[in-house]
């Protein structure tokens, strides 16, 4: 009775945290360059197994096995579709491909999110105020000039006549599967992952849309609020009958 509460525990968790990241890809399905998170889960090895790796020796009721862990999480890095934009500094990556920018603490951040401006101290910015780096992860300053006199070309070049001022640098992660998201739209190097240079090229006069999609992502949400409910459902069936067993069959005799 006792593991079945284990059970239905890990259960909750699991969907408790997958509904946070089908939520979270609902919010952002408007969010330009924004990649949609799948929640993956380990089923728990049965005891028999983990006492052997340990080098022990299993017993009859390590045979008892099930539960689910949480993986870590999956970031779904489809193309999403592309619209033209009215802005001229405005780019979308076409393939595999990520903007590098400083996310303020000294760290390099990647994103897809294309829609840049030039603030007033020449600083080419994001849309959320990051500064975005060129092919040197050196942030990219175009003092003196202004936006409407300056062209980005599908190299990435910035120009200002025939002068090529900066070069926004196109990156990709040694190991993608090391990406992780750390909010408002970035993503972060893990483990040994590195820098690489991307194979993709740029789209200028364009913006990546996310590449949620919102229905599929609400017929998610409902699923797994039903699974949430069975399991929580199941915790408080098993609670009553270990309060019976406890408060009615141990008063017999």
């Amino acid at each position: 009775m006792i593991y079945g509460l284990y059970l239905s525990a890990t259960g909750v968790v699991t969907n408790a945290h997958q509904q946070d990241v089908i939520a979270n890809n609902l919010a952002n399905s408007e969010t330009t360059g924004f990649k949609r998170s799948m929640a993956l889960f380990e089923q728990r090895r049965v005891e028999s197994q983990v006492v052997r790796a340990a080098g022990g020796k299993p017993n009859m009721l390590d045979d008892i096995g099930g539960g689910q862990f949480l993986a870590p999480t999956f970031v779904d890095f489809t193309q999403g579709p592309l619209e033209q934009s009215a802005n001229q500094f405005d780019t979308a990556i076409s393939g595999r491909g990520f903007i590098a920018v400083g996310d303020g603490s000294g760290e390099t951040r990647l994103t897809r999110a294309g829609e840049m401006m030039i603030d007033r101290e020449g600083n080419l910015l994001t849309a959320q105020g990051h500064k975005v780096l060129d092919s040197n992860r050196t942030a990219i300053n175009l003092k003196g000039y202004a936006q409407h006199e300056l062209a980005l070309n599908n190299k990435g070049q910035i120009s200002h006549g025939r002068d090529v001022l900066a070069t926004i640098g196109l990156f990709d992660s040694s190991d993608t599967a090391a990406l992780r998201p750390v909010g408002e739209n970035l993503l972060a190097l893990t483990g040994d992952a590195r820098l690489v240079p991307a194979k993709g090229e740029f789209l200028s006069g364009f913006v990546e849309r996310s590449n949620v999609d919102p229905a599929n992502e609400l017929t998610k949400l409902m699923e797994t609020q039903r699974l949430l409910e069975g399991n929580a459902n199941m915790i408080k069936y098993q609670d009553a009958t270990l309060a019976k067993l406890v408060n009615e069959v141990g008063k017999i005799g």
